[in-house]
């Protein structure tokens, strides 16, 4: 004798939650996010961020990643500052030439679906 499903083995599972990067806006979502950092600072990482996080984790990834070198670069300006308005102007010149380097490298990466991390990088937002 065969038997039959039971009524919760019948029942319609819940969806399973991608695991991201492989849909364009998943991706361009992430792209976004490194690549404000060279226009906003942190602001635009950390909005797209807070919007996302907890709805796609290719995103919350590169969002936090993201969110995170963008502190590092401003901690390492404010750094910079304090010692000399006269030096200050070629080390700055420097971080920012640094910020946008990694920043492409990250949107690409992110362009691919792939996960990036930032070789230099304090990693504040766990």
């Amino acid at each position: 004798m065969e038997e039959k499903p039971s009524v919760e083995s019948v029942k319609a599972k819940p969806p399973v939650a991608t695991t991201g990067g492989t849909e364009p806006d998943s991706r361009n979502l992430a792209m976004l996010a490194h690549i404000l950092g060279i226009v906003t600072g942190f602001l635009g990482s950390l909005i797209i961020w807070i919007l996302k996080k907890d709805m796609d984790p290719f995103v919350d990834r590169h969002g936090k990643e993201a969110l995170n070198f963008q502190l590092t670069v401003l901690i390492c300006q404010a750094i910079l500052m304090l010692p000399s308005l006269c030096v200050f102007y070629i080390p700055t010149l420097a971080i920012y030439v640094v910020n946008i380097i990694f920043c492409i490298l990250a949107t690409v990466a992110a362009n691919r679906g792939e996960d990036y991390r930032y070789p230099i990088n304090i990693r504040i937002i766990k």
